[in-house]
């Protein structure tokens, strides 16, 4: 399928968090590989000129990347500001006139949701949404009755098809990986179902804290910040079928069949908790039940993962900051030799942050008479940690109309479906100490194997 490319960019929130730290590395990279030559209009209501914004974007690419002269250069040239309230009609007629004659141009609310119906129908009034696309920032929603709302509020100006939801995760090159190595080596699919495969363990942890957005974090936690969407798009990528091509439609569709098939999460199989030192950060309830941590056991009804647990767990000041998937296969029918534990047999592990790692779990015999084994790894791809730019990708590829690598807007129904029953604090929150592995009720939700793979800390390969 083709698609025409847009023909100006315009971002709103120009002057807000996500566009120094994201928006503006992308975008001079972009420009550096030839991607980006259009108009770049940032739009907000800061009272800000377009110098005030050249120099923001500056001081953005210097801080994440380093300037590149000639592409910032040009991006500069290209940038455009539109200062004004999204309340107030003659925002958007300037945002018109900024575009200048541009027919296709895509739009890009990095801002909060809950000014996204503002915007959205004060571009369409104004006659800036036609053939247009407009690209919008997670949390789709707060649950699934607020997420229904607002594909509502899109689609009265948008058609799903020029609807671009990004999830930076998904635009990470080891995620990509992770797809590409399923699909890619016949060998795996004669063991990836029940029949080999005991269990799937994912843990994304991070060492730091709320990083002083208590406020933030307050009105989100664990589950809705990263479980929903982040962790439920890399179950689907583990576990779904091939897709029939390479249309983007193929995929997604793939990935709505296996977030259909997931079980809503059961409560008595969730466990949430709290890291002590919590509600001292500022805007946090000094009696807050927000989760900054949370463990739980989801269950797949397809005939290919029909009794696999898929085991998921999240949080903050934990000892180590990564995200590691590891797929646990079955261990022999007959112990032939030494007996082999259920956290000594076969697997495949997949580190996705901060360094890429794919790498397959073995046994080989020791040296000696006796016939006694030693787990070994076998490293497929190792690469050190890096600066990734996922926003590059996504913003080009929705600048391109691919939709590959953005979520449809049933499939985060589909998702929101499966969080619901655990939503709010419906299981009791219980506190850890920072730098721990979570609170002590987490190892109950691993029923199979011996619990937990904790990762540990990526050793350099040898010299």
């Amino acid at each position: 399928m083709t698609h025409q490319n847009s023909d100006a960019f315009v971002f709103f929130g120009a002057t807000g968090d996500l566009a120094y730290k994201k928006i503006f590395p992308a975008l001079q990279a972009m420009i550096r590989h030839g991607e980006l030559d259009m108009p770049i209009i940032g739009i907000a209501r800061a009272g800000w000129s377009l110098d005030k914004l050249r120099t923001r974007a500056r001081e953005s690419v210097q801080e994440h990347g380093g300037v590149d002269k000639a592409a910032f250069a040009k991006l500069a040239a290209q940038l455009r500001y539109v200062d004004g309230d999204y309340n107030e009609p003659t925002t958007y007629e300037r945002v018109c006139q900024a575009l200048n004659g541009a027919r296709r141009p895509v739009h890009y609310l990095a801002i909060p949701p809950s000014m996204f119906a503002t915007v959205v129908q004060g571009l369409a009034h104004a006659g800036c949404a036609r053939n247009a696309r407009v690209i919008v920032e997670k949390p789709f929603g707060r649950d699934l009755a607020s997420a229904r709302a607002l594909n509502r509020t899109l689609h009265e100006v948008f058609p799903e098809s020029s609807v671009f939801r990004i999830d930076h995760y998904l635009g990470k090159e080891a995620v990509q990986n992770l797809v590409y190595f399923r699909f890619a080596n016949s060998f795996l699919e004669p063991l990836w179902n029940r029949n080999y495969i005991d269990n799937v363990q994912i843990t994304m942890a991070e060492k730091f804290g709320v990083q002083g957005r208590g406020g933030f974090y307050e009105e989100v936690g664990a589950v809705r910040d990263v479980v929903q969407n982040h962790l439920l798009q890399v179950i689907a990528l583990l576990a779904m079928d091939a897709p029939t091509g390479r249309d983007p439609d193929a995929m997604r569709a793939e990935k709505l069949r296996l977030f259909r098939a997931m079980r809503p999460l059961d409560p008595a199989e969730v466990v949430r908790g709290q890291f002590r030192g919590y509600r001292d950060e500022d805007g946090v309830a000094a009696d807050s039940k927000v989760e900054t941590f949370a463990a739980m056991r989801l269950h797949i009804d397809t005939w290919r993962w029909a009794g696999v647990p898929f085991y998921i767990r999240t949080g903050k000041r934990l000892p180590i900051t990564t995200t590691e998937v590891t797929v646990d296969l079955k261990c022999p029918p007959l112990p032939m030799f030494d007996r082999i534990t259920a956290q000594q047999s076969n697997y495949f592990r997949f580190r996705l942050s901060p360094e890429v790692v794919i790498s397959t779990g073995a046994r080989v015999k020791t040296a000696g008479d006796e016939m006694v084994g030693e787990p070994v790894e076998l490293v497929a791809r190792r690469s050190p940690a890096s600066e990734d730019f996922p926003y590059e990708r996504l913003l080009s590829d929705a600048i391109k109309g691919d939709a590959s690598l953005f979520t449809r807007d049933d499939s985060v129904e589909a998702a929101w479906r499966v969080v619901e029953p655990i939503l709010g604090n419906v299981t009791p929150v219980h506190s850890y100490a920072p730098g721990t592995w979570g609170p002590a009720a987490a190892a109950k939700i691993v029923v199979a194997g011996e619990g937990w793979y904790n990762p540990k800390p990526e050793r350099a390969p040898p010299c």
